[in-house]
């Protein structure tokens, strides 16, 4: 297993690889990588010859007061996590190999970014779109690998392949929890003992509306409602979203009466957190 700094560095790896006839898979991560990218890994590992994992936390997709400088970093044990489960290599950019000086070229999306993650940060998916294109242009991959705890960036990456004629499939893998259900992040670092223990409203709340989507509720605002209530009960817990969208589009709808996504966001302290669930899936 090789780490490479440079785009030149990759681009001669896989033009290696891909006159042998091996495909390859990638896995773009932001680093601090856990169990969840590690089912990542597995699945590319599976599916294809040779995998690269990107290791790049990318300044495009933090807003100004967002968490950029204190987001977890640890290449050295990201490495020992790639090579245990099977990637061959980890492209390690520096942002200046990523946007050299003088960058002026974007990504951008309308209808699937104007709800959920893409209305309280702004600037976030035109960041992913980018620096995703961006890998998807340097490593030419069959395939691409993405969680689906971050339901949004799945769907809105999908249609931008979809939208921009890429060659490649993507493929979406399911949210690995802890033991006591807290969905796997980068970011649960950030609880302290107090804190881990609220994050576990999310996960909670998550289960009551899939419950109570099993019992053949139908409207949205109903299991809203009754998801909030229960998040609102954490005095650690400060919502910024809970809602029920089309796959398809992301907008909000009344009624489950098409596949749909259950998608929350909440600070716990000052740390922002994810989950979800899909209602084809309950």
């Amino acid at each position: 297993m090789k780490i490479v700094k440079t785009i030149a560095e990759v681009r001669q790896q896989v033009k290696e690889w891909k006159s042998q006839g091996l495909t390859v898979g990638l896995v773009p991560t932001m680093g601090y990588l856990h169990e969840g990218h590690a089912s990542l890994i597995d699945a590319s590992h599976r599916d294809n010859d040779r995998t690269v994992v990107s290791d790049f936390v990318n300044p495009m997709q933090f807003g100004p007061t967002e968490d950029l400088e204190s987001y977890p970093r640890d290449l050295e044990h990201d490495a020992k996590l790639v090579e245990a489960h099977g990637g061959d290599l980890i492209f390690n950019p520096e942002p200046s190999e990523m946007y050299h000086e003088g960058f002026s070229s974007f990504v951008d999306m309308t209808v699937l970014t104007q709800e959920l993650c893409g209305l309280s940060r702004p600037v976030h998916f035109r960041g992913v779109c980018t620096v995703v294109s961006k890998l998807f242009n340097i490593v030419q991959p069959d395939r691409a690998y993405f969680g689906k705890k971050d339901a949004q960036q799945l769907a809105v990456i999908r249609h931008m392949v979809d939208d921009l004629n890429m060659d490649l499939e993507i493929i979406g893998c399911p949210i690995v929890r802890e033991s006591d259900g807290l969905a796997k992040s980068s970011r649960n670092t950030y609880l302290n003992e107090a804190e881990r223990k609220a994050a576990l409203i999310l996960s909670k709340s998550i289960r009551l509306g899939q419950d109570m989507v099993k019992k053949g509720e139908k409207d949205c605002s109903k299991i809203i409602e009754a998801m909030k209530s229960l998040i609102t009960s954490e005095p650690l817990a400060r919502i910024d979203y809970v809602k029920i969208v089309d796959c398809a589009t992301m907008q909000q709808i009344p009624a489950l009466d098409r596949p749909a996504l259950c998608a929350i966001a909440v600070f716990i302290g000052k740390t922002r957190l994810i989950d979800n669930f899909f209602t084809e899936d309950v």
